[in-house]
């Protein structure tokens, strides 16, 4: 029987419900993401085991071989070997991830994160069993649960957890609209390579598969091609269990510290790639300034950011990442990054005098987790076309989003409207101009939105009769709160 999208999602939350008292909202991910892997793998294994004994006609032996399964899980470490166990749970739970890590070195080792299965103040023997039994009850296999829908699931429990964790959530999480808009513009094509420096929970990496796909391109040319670094364990792990319940076959996902030790190279040089896409922690502190003064990759070939603020790090990391052609990259920075002044104003002016800045576009506030700030994408391609050079594409689309209680959205439609003026690369009245950068220049640099798109003024013209009568509106609820604020005061002995 087939899973619906539905059913999955209510399942996967229902399971992070059972935590809930025990589990802090934040630590969900770290217990929910490693059994819903554990059990995937379990599932396919299953299946795998089943068809490879109709191949060899009820031969146990030989249904055995490794070469039958996409994965290895070692004798006592699936999930029916750790639902007969009674006592101690958490201990057989984490037996049976260490020794999937290591009977899969080369695709899945440290992929079950550090999460503390042990502690039994925490999680009970019968928390856990309970736990077993309600992902016991549907079947994750490839017949039942499809990878498509199994991701989309995924995708959708990170968003949960998110909402769960607003505090934090910006730490793992980019909302999937913006996403879309910067993989949009950047547009990857079949067999191109795509990098994340800041990898994140991996969603940028899987909207450029989804963006391949639905250009029609092959995606299996990107397997081998996706490359990703990210910092926090749990966080590399859930991206790369991501990845995998995608149905992505190969890719490069390392943990560690990007701006202290890159991961990727070719030679003694940064390795580079067509696609370079990332939203950075904004304004980082501690980002490892101590190392870039004499930084052996030429990652400060525009400056040296304050120690203060990481923002230019990161754009001049990003920027050595772009293959000399063909690379192209967007970012997500504070706004902030586009006019202070100081070190991170010699790097603007240096970098604009490189012609390597392509457009500039501000978005509406409260778009991101964790902050209410207005945030803006900066866009950077190596070889700018012939009639795009000395230019730069200012955007103002802070009004493109959906009011929303906790977080505004960008729906479909703002998504599709802001990509169509970066696009098409032309003025549009109030919203986008092109400038040039003598005129940035005379600006010393200041990338401020306001200084070069004046918003549209609307002129409404008014019959006497119409100014007449929102005048008296407006007198009558002047004399209203005068009335009401009289009362109180009255009321409170403040009013004699």
């Amino acid at each position: 029987m087939t899973i619906t999208l539905t059913q999955l999602e209510s399942h996967l939350w229902e399971s992070a419900n059972i935590l809930r008292g025990p589990v802090d909202a934040a630590d969900f991910k770290s217990y929910v993401f490693p059994l819903l892997f554990f059990k995937r793998l379990s599932d396919v294994q299953d299946e795998e085991h089943a068809a490879a004994l109709k191949q060899f006609d009820g031969d146990e032996e030989a249904a055995l071989f490794p070469e039958n399964y996409g994965f290895q899980i070692p004798e006592d470490c699936h999930w029916r070997d750790v639902r007969e166990v009674a006592v101690n749970v958490g201990q057989a739970l984490q037996t049976a991830m260490r020794g999937i890590e290591q009977a899969n070195p080369h695709t899945l080792y440290g992929i079950f994160g550090d999460a503390q299965w042990t502690n039994k103040d925490r999680l009970s023997d019968a928390l856990l069993k309970n736990l077993i039994e309600h992902f016991l009850r549907l079947s994750l296999g490839n017949a039942a649960a499809k990878a498509d829908v199994l991701g989309q699931s995924y995708e959708y429990l990170i968003k949960k957890f998110a909402d769960a964790t607003n505090k934090k959530a910006g730490e793992f999480y980019t909302p999937r609209s913006v996403v879309r808009l910067m993989v949009n513009i950047l547009d990857p094509r079949e067999g191109e390579s795509i990098y994340d420096p800041t990898r994140g929970t991996g969603g940028m990496l899987l909207e450029a598969i989804h963006h391949v796909a639905e250009t029609r391109g092959d995606v299996r040319t990107l397997w081998g091609k996706l490359y990703g670094q990210e910092k926090n364990l749990t966080t590399s792990a859930i991206a790369r269990m991501n990845l995998f319940l995608h149905g992505a076959a190969d890719f490069q996902i390392v943990r560690g510290d990007t701006l202290r030790s890159p991961a990727f190279f070719s030679g003694d040089n940064l390795a580079t790639f067509d696609c370079v896409i990332a939203n950075p922690p904004f304004s980082l502190e501690k980002w490892g300034d101590e190392v870039w003064s004499s930084d052996p990759y030429g990652r400060n070939f525009a400056g040296m950011p304050p120690a203060k603020s990481g923002d230019f790090a990161w754009v001049q990391h990003m920027i050595k990442s772009m293959a000399p052609k063909t690379g192209r990259m967007a970012v997500v920075l504070p706004h902030g990054a586009l006019f202070r002044m100081g070190k991170e104003g010699e790097i603007r002016k240096k970098l604009l005098g490189m012609d390597l800045l392509e457009a500039v576009i501000g978005l509406g506030p409260n778009l991101f987790y964790g902050t209410g700030l207005a945030a803006c994408i900066l866009v950077f391609r190596q070889k700018k076309a012939k009639e795009r050079k000395n230019k730069v594409l200012i955007v103002d689309a802070s009004k493109e989003f959906k009011t929303g209680r906790a977080q505004n959205e960008l729906l479909p439609d703002h998504v599709e409207r802001i990509h169509g003026w970066v696009r098409d690369y032309t003025d549009v009245e109030g919203i986008a101009r092109l400038v040039s950068l003598d005129e940035i220049a005379a600006n010393d640099h200041n990338l401020n939105i306001p200084r070069y798109v004046e918003p549209k003024v609307t002129s409404e013209v008014l019959t006497v009769e119409d100014a007449m009568k929102r005048l008296r509106v407006s007198a009558e609820a002047a004399f209203a709160a005068e009335e009401k604020l009289i009362g109180i005061l009255t009321r409170e002995g403040l009013l004699i």
